[in-house]
């Protein structure tokens, strides 16, 4: 149980990057970025290629300003050639499937085998023992939420904020909404890649379908810790955005350490968890308008 809870938490820190980026995008720009599912597998090609040429640190930073390009290319899309933002993410990450087998010299997958990654150099320092992999990537996580948030407190962030509550109000405040969603957009896919950074170095390989559905399970995972905190604050949400992807993987690894489902069933195992965790807000105010209901009759009578 213990190494099913550390495994948890790692991977829960690690996809909680995007969880993040999607609590940007979604709930601060009301941006719906479909950018997210290449622009992870850009993070991880980007930072296992160069990894394997011997640059893990280098590779983090990297991956981030490649994923900022991407969020640019989507931004420029919409604000720019007047692209729906739901489509101008899906363009964008249609050629982003081309351009991550670029960076991976046209293979479909690349391995670190024999190669230093930052989780190697980071256990070489001793820290941690058995749990440097989830110290250090709990490390980079909150750092990256204490960062957003301080961000989102500045004036350029409150911009951003104002961006997404009313876009009418900010033009006639003499603020560029095209800039503050572009800015706000190549964050989120900054974070977004910086989680397949991670997540390509924890796992010492990149693969070309390897974001596929991310979008939707960084989103059940938000939602997940926004029904455990609520999300009233900026801190809650970032907060939630950790706590949800880490009971989403504690979920998830019970379910595999338990064998309630054999391997081949993992992806409709994760479809009923993603599933239940968007439609729990409705079946929890089901609930609620269910028992005031029940309790009306009584007092009826």
């Amino acid at each position: 149980m213990l190494y099913i809870t550390q495994t948890a938490l790692e991977l829960g820190f690690l996809y909680a990057l995007v969880a993040m980026a999607l609590f940007l995008s979604y709930r601060i720009l009301d941006i719906a970025d479909l950018t997210t599912d290449g622009c992870f597998v850009l993070g991880a090609a980007v930072s296992v290629t160069l990894a394997a040429s011997g640059h893990p640190l280098l590779a983090i930073p990297a991956a981030m300003i490649a994923g900022m390009g991407a969020g640019f290319v989507t931004a420029f899309l919409q604000t720019k050639l007047g692209v729906p933002s739901i489509l101008a993410g899906i363009v964008t990450n249609m050629g982003l499937y081309t351009v991550n087998l670029m960076v991976m010299s046209w293979s479909a997958n690349v391995s670190l085998l024999k190669s230093e990654t930052i989780f190697t150099l980071f256990e070489n320092t001793g820290i941690g023992g058995a749990w440097n992999e989830a110290i250090l990537a709990g490390f980079i996580t909150i750092l990256m939420g204490i960062l957003l948030i301080l961000f989102l407190g500045t004036r350029l962030g409150l911009s951003i904020r104002a961006t997404g509550d009313n876009m009418d109000m900010v033009r006639a405040s003499s603020i560029n909404p095209a800039f503050t969603i572009t800015v706000g957009l190549c964050l989120a896919n900054a974070m977004t890649a910086l989680s397949g950074a991670m997540v390509g170095q924890y796992q010492n390989a990149a693969d070309i379908n390897g974001g596929t559905g991310i979008v939707v399970i960084g989103l059940a995972c938000l939602i997940i810790g926004e029904t455990v905190l609520g999300r009233r604050t900026l801190i809650k949400g970032a907060v939630a955005a950790i706590i949800g992807s880490a009971i989403y993987r504690l979920i998830y690894a019970i379910v595999l350490y338990t064998k309630i489902m054999p391997v081949q069933g993992l992806r409709l195992i994760t479809a009923v968890i993603v599933a239940l965790a968007i439609a729990f807000p409705t079946i929890k105010n089901w609930i609620l308008f269910q028992k005031r209901k029940a309790a009306a009759r009584k007092g009826g009578h």
